[in-house]
């Protein structure tokens, strides 16, 4: 019952900001108007927040803090809720005055409301690909409250999209959590991902992370779960798995390797095996009730489906994944930016040694492996598509794995003050408990996992930045160093195979000597 009181704290929290902001009478055109908007939204978000806190402090002196738990509890919820909330109020800013969604009619937005349109009016999309969960979605709801216009329908979802992110993640990270954890190792760093433009594929994510991990948490102690429990659990995450798959897919692409490894390592082995199998047959038989058609016809028809479109992100080093632009960059120089350390900057550093930080502190937990197993199973999908990039032509969104690579370095990074914190609680705890040795750190063996987990990941990302730097360009850097090597004649007269435009000279291209004046 108070899991469900947090749920609707949070979304009614969610709501408020961008309710207010629906009042405000400004031009969204104007840039001044547009701070002024975003300094109104700040000063309604900080006043609530003071209220928020003020209860805490109240609850934590007024009857010897016998509501502190329930008043805390209730007030992390509301602060998640508030958070999307804030970027909500954003969007209804933006798009006052106007009745359509970000980006009108034209790209992702366009195809989006047309197939909605489609699929509500009973016609195939234009992808069978393509989730359908978010299409019948807007459709229905295009039917219910905007006479079936599709377009004007979505500008809603996005701003509700939006407002919801907050509740969604922390409900899903209090399956792990207790409330204040959740709030600030689980939606933090969440925020770094948070999308009014197509909410629901970054929503997927997020929630997804901690969906994996509870349900690797649940197989590990599943051989010893009372059958009825064991099988509702499972049908429970096989069905909410499934509506997740049909709201965004690519995310199970990416973390499947790695959530099968976490898996093999937390069955029961040593316990009651049948259950452990029960567990993840009624998972399976639960998601393919739920979305078995979709994945049949990602199976058979998703191969047929070609990505060209290639980006500005694809031209870059693919171990670069600590900022993802979006599609749409605006002003883009230099890129990924020189960082001071092998061309990483310092917060590149601070997450691998995070990394191997929480692996160490945490390697017997469920939570800390799953998600370093799904880091690692993002990383070599998206080396491997990216690696037959050139031979096919194509790039099959692998760069949407920096998204996941970040959100799973980001939940790392804030894991190790999880585990720092609780080793000091243990410590504490077991002084007051008058024994001595306490609750010390894991031992030097398992320091060596932790340091070559996150040296391989760093020393590879690195390497990758400093091998970068000499790949051929026409260019006032080190990259024009083998240009010239290409443009070179060889000794028998001719061409090096690649000289570009088949022109070579004696001395090779020399026009770089005017680059540097």
């Amino acid at each position: 019952m108070l899991l469900a009181g947090e749920a609707v704290v949070a979304f009614l929290a969610a709501l408020v900001l961008p309710l207010l902001a629906r009042g405000f009478k400004l031009d969204p055109l104007d840039r001044i108007a547009q701070v002024s908007g975003l300094a109104a939204v700040q000063l309604r978000f900080a006043v609530i927040g003071f209220l928020l806190l003020g209860a805490v402090v109240l609850a934590l002196r007024f009857r010897s803090g016998r509501h502190f738990g329930l008043v805390s509890r209730f007030s992390a919820a509301a602060l998640a809720g508030l958070a999307s909330g804030f970027v909500a109020a954003g969007a209804v800013i933006a798009l006052l005055g106007t009745p359509w969604p970000m980006f009108g009619l034209n790209g992702d937005s366009g195809r989006i409301v047309e197939w909605a349109h489609a699929v509500a009016n009973g016609q195939p999309s234009g992808s069978p690909v393509y989730p359908p969960a978010p299409l019948y979605t807007l459709g229905y709801y295009a039917e219910w409250f905007h006479g079936g216009n599709t377009a004007y329908a979505f500008k809603d979802l996005q701003i509700l999209g939006a407002a919801a992110f907050g509740p969604l993640v922390y409900l899903s990270w209090r399956m792990l959590l207790s409330p204040v954890r959740a709030l600030a190792f689980g939606v933090l760093p969440a925020f770094a991902l948070i999308d009014a433009y197509k909410p629901y594929s970054q929503t997927v994510l997020v929630v997804l992370v901690p969906v994996l991990v509870a349900l690797v948490v649940h197989l590990r102690r599943s051989g010893t779960d009372a059958w009825r429990t064991l099988l509702l659990k499972a049908a429970g995450f096989g069905a909410l798995l499934g509506l997740m798959f049909l709201t965004y897919s690519g995310w199970f692409l990416w973390s499947g390797l790695g959530v099968l490894v976490a898996a093999l390592a937390y069955f029961p082995w040593r316990a009651d095996r049948r259950k452990g199998l029960a567990y993840l047959g009624a998972t399976g038989a639960a998601f393919l009730l739920v979305c078995g058609s979709y994945l049949v016809t990602m199976l058979t028809e998703g191969q047929d489906t070609k990505d060209s479109s290639f980006r500005f992100d694809n031209m870059t080093d693919p171990a670069y994944f600590l900022m993802w632009r979006t599609d749409m960059p605006g002003k883009v120089g230099e890129w990924p930016l020189p960082g001071e350390f092998g061309g990483m900057d310092l917060f590149a550093v601070v997450m691998f040694v995070a990394l191997g930080a929480a692996l160490w502190l945490g390697i017997r937990k469920p939570l800390v492996v799953t998600i370093c197993c799904m880091f690692a199973s993002a990383w070599l999908m998206r080396m491997y598509i990216a690696s037959h990039m050139y031979e096919t032509q194509t790039v099959q969104l692998y760069t949407r794995t920096n998204n996941q690579l970040l959100y799973c370095g980001l939940l790392l990074c804030a894991l190790v003050a999880h585990l720092v914190s609780l080793r000091v609680m243990e410590r504490r705890q077991a002084t007051e408990a008058g024994d001595g040795a306490g609750a010390g750190l894991p031992g030097p063996r398992v320091a060596v996992v932790g340091t070559l987990f996150a040296l391989l990941f760093l020393l590879g990302t690195v390497s990758s930045s400093m091998a970068d730097r000499y790949m051929p360009a026409k260019e006032n850097t080190y990259r024009i160093l083998p240009w010239v090597s290409h443009t070179v004649q060889k000794l028998d007269g001719t061409c090096p195979k690649f000289a570009p435009g088949g022109q070579c000279s004696q001395k090779g291209d020399q026009t770089w000597e005017t680059m540097i004046k």
